[in-house]
């Protein structure tokens, strides 16, 4: 594969991807849009809206199963990867994982299902784990960080400076291994001075990472919240 196919990581979702979704649909619609993020797509929702970009043309967001800090996420594999692999790989000039190739076929094999894994986003997301801020991405040295930064450590998304009359709602379960509860509490203290009336929280005992897509009462328990939400 070519290496600059692959050379980005989630920074780039955040600059390029999600504001040009939303360009698209504003322009064709004259709408504010009601987003819905799962997962990495709460990620690069928190980070784009904390930098004020896109606000003006959202109306309100709906962030399931939030991934911003993962201190305590506990899926194994994910987490030595980050303490093994983070920024190394990257000095040795790999580009990509390849599950079918050496070196990281052997450990990587259950986490990289696809032919080809951006190596800069998986990266970039268990910098996040490793480092326990949610920031842009670390090239993994100081050298490299001032050229691209500016400074010697990347900047930091701060998730508190989203507006606090934008309408949030927030769900993430008790069993997601990917959304730990203790790291969903430490993102929602960054709304502590958001707006009462405009913060909805929705915590489920028994819902784990994808039962918020594939659940067979997703659309009972939460999507209904959701559609409430819109239709304020």
């Amino acid at each position: 594969m070519c290496q600059e196919f692959w050379n980005w990581s989630w920074d780039e979702l955040v600059a390029y991807d999600l504001p040009a979704v939303f360009d698209y649909v504003y322009t064709h619609t004259g709408q504010k849009i009601n987003y819905v993020g799962h997962s990495l797509g709460t990620l690069i929702a928190l980070a784009s809206f904390s930098e004020g970009s896109q606000v003006d043309k959202l109306k309100s967001a709906a962030l399931l199963s939030p991934i911003a800090y993962l201190s305590y996420m506990n899926t194994t594999l994910v987490v030595l990867a980050a303490k093994a692999f983070v920024g190394e790989v990257l000095l040795f000039g790999l580009a990509e994982f390849n599950p079918k190739g050496k070196p990281v076929s052997d450990f990587l094999k259950t986490l990289c299902t696809n032919p080809g894994v951006d190596c800069f986003d998986l990266l970039s997301e268990l910098t996040v784990i490793r480092d326990r801020v949610v920031a842009k991405y670390n090239y993994g040295r100081p050298d490299y960080n001032l050229m691209h930064y500016g400074k010697f450590f990347p900047p930091m998304y701060n998730i508190s400076n989203i507006p606090h009359d934008l309408p949030l709602f927030i769900s993430y379960g008790g069993k997601d291994a990917l959304s730990d509860v203790r790291d969903v509490q430490e993102l929602l203290d960054s709304f502590k001075y958001h707006d009462g009336d405009k913060l909805s929280v929705q915590y489920i005992k028994d819902y784990a990472h994808a039962d918020f897509i594939m659940g067979i009462d997703a659309k009972d328990v939460v999507y209904n919240q959701v559609v409430a939400l819109f239709n304020r």
